[in-house]
């Protein structure tokens, strides 16, 4: 028997490859004749880069660049396995943790370090990019981003900003990039997008992630001028329109500004990263696909991990089953998914400390693995084929 393990990591306790140990710790110990395939994955966000270059056999590559603050920071980006393609997680050079909770404030922070993660790459040769863009401390629009790749931006009196961020957005009265890197018309940059919210407006990036990023009710109102004063700048001079776009907004308009200066596009991350892991492949023909995350519940639907490897199960007709911190939903409901059964590790009640402690955790994984073994070998429906999807829970 052939069984797939591809789990996100859980958030704030194990990345995806430690939870892939566990499980197979526990599966092994169970049944040691099953063949079992890990498959690491990541929606985008923090972990994206070391899961991509464990699957793919890269690298990681650490440089010393500009934090959200300005202040340096070291930072890191993955290189693939193919030696062309670039994986770059904004959190790790513009992210929210990198800012202590008191001095969190969207009017100053940039993402210059993020821009200088592309060029670091580029030298290195790469011209292929995923980014991911969750976890940001920014709402810049990305402005900060492409001064790092060269372009210049200048107020009405022809003054230079020398430095983007929220608060200088309005400033801008005309955008510079003759001096553009040029090795980016010769790159292709993808972006691992799960939300859909616009640059700006009731929904945009400023009133929907500002708070969470340390902005007042005040600070949101002039992010999202901002935000709306430099799409409309960038269509006037550039040709190009974001005001619309789903997904514009993510990152603090990150996205926006990498559409409009790398000719991004915005992708479906979860999806995005399956498809570069190779998932499909490893899983066709397979007996069982096992994923999971910290906390299973109505949000995975919205394009995370798990859901992601669910509608690939039920493409190529493999049943998936869901390992997770703990399961908040209905059955049926994961059914829809593709899910045909969803499992808790915790053993019973417990504080969410407890629940998070990585040791704890592991144990918990590898006693789900082994229970998944023991239930394998007395002739599991869920591999049969015989069991209605959701029928166990």
């Amino acid at each position: 028997m052939r069984i797939v393990i591809a789990p996100d990591g859980f958030k704030g306790c194990l990345p995806s490859p430690e939870v892939c140990a566990a499980l197979r710790e526990g599966l092994e110990r169970a049944d040691p004749s099953l063949e079992i395939v890990t498959a690491p994955i990541a929606d985008g966000g923090d972990g994206t880069a070391a899961v991509l270059v464990e699957a793919t056999g890269g690298r990681l590559v650490t440089e010393r660049v500009s934090g959200p603050l300005g202040r340096p920071v070291m930072a890191h980006f993955g290189i693939l396995g193919d030696a062309c393609t670039a994986v770059i997680e904004t959190a790790s050079a513009s992210g929210l943790a990198l800012v202590e909770e008191k001095r969190r404030n969207p009017l100053l922070t940039s993402t210059y370090g993020t821009g200088q993660l592309v060029v670091a790459a580029l030298d290195r040769g790469c011209r292929e990019f995923i980014i991911g863009v969750g976890g940001s401390a920014t709402t810049d629009g990305g402005a900060g981003l492409a001064q790092a790749l060269g372009v210049r931006f200048y107020d009405d009196e022809g003054r230079e900003i020398t430095r983007a961020t929220g608060r200088t957005l309005e400033r801008i009265a005309h955008i510079d990039i003759s001096n553009l890197d040029n090795r980016l018309a010769d790159s292709r940059f993808r972006v691992a997008c799960d939300v859909s919210n616009p640059l700006f407006g009731a929904q945009g990036a400023a009133p929907i992630y500002g708070p969470q990023k340390g902005a007042t009710p005040e600070m949101v109102e002039k992010l999202d001028r901002g935000l709306r004063h430099l799409a409309e700048v960038v269509e006037h001079q550039l040709g190009k329109s974001v005001a619309n776009l789903p997904g514009a907004g993510a990152a603090g308009g990150l996205a926006a500004g990498l559409v409009v200066f790398c000719d991004a596009t915005l992708e479906p991350g979860a999806q995005l990263i399956l498809e570069t892991i190779g998932l499909r492949e490893k899983a066709t023909g397979a007996d069982l696909l096992v994923t999971g995350e910290g906390r299973l519940d109505a949000q995975t639907s919205f394009g995370k991990g798990p859901w992601a490897v669910a509608q690939l199960g039920r493409e190529i007709g493999v049943p998936v089953l869901a390992i997770a911190g703990a399961v908040d939903g209905d059955p049926a409901e994961f059914a829809t998914w593709g899910l045909s059964a969803a499992w808790s590790i915790s053993p019973g009640p417990q504080t969410l400390a407890k629940a998070l402690e990585p040791e704890a955790a592991r144990d918990q994984l590898r006693q789900a693995g082994y229970n998944l073994g023991q239930t394998l070998k007395l002739g599991c429906p869920l591999v049969s084929g015989s069991a209605q999807p959701g029928s166990v829970s």
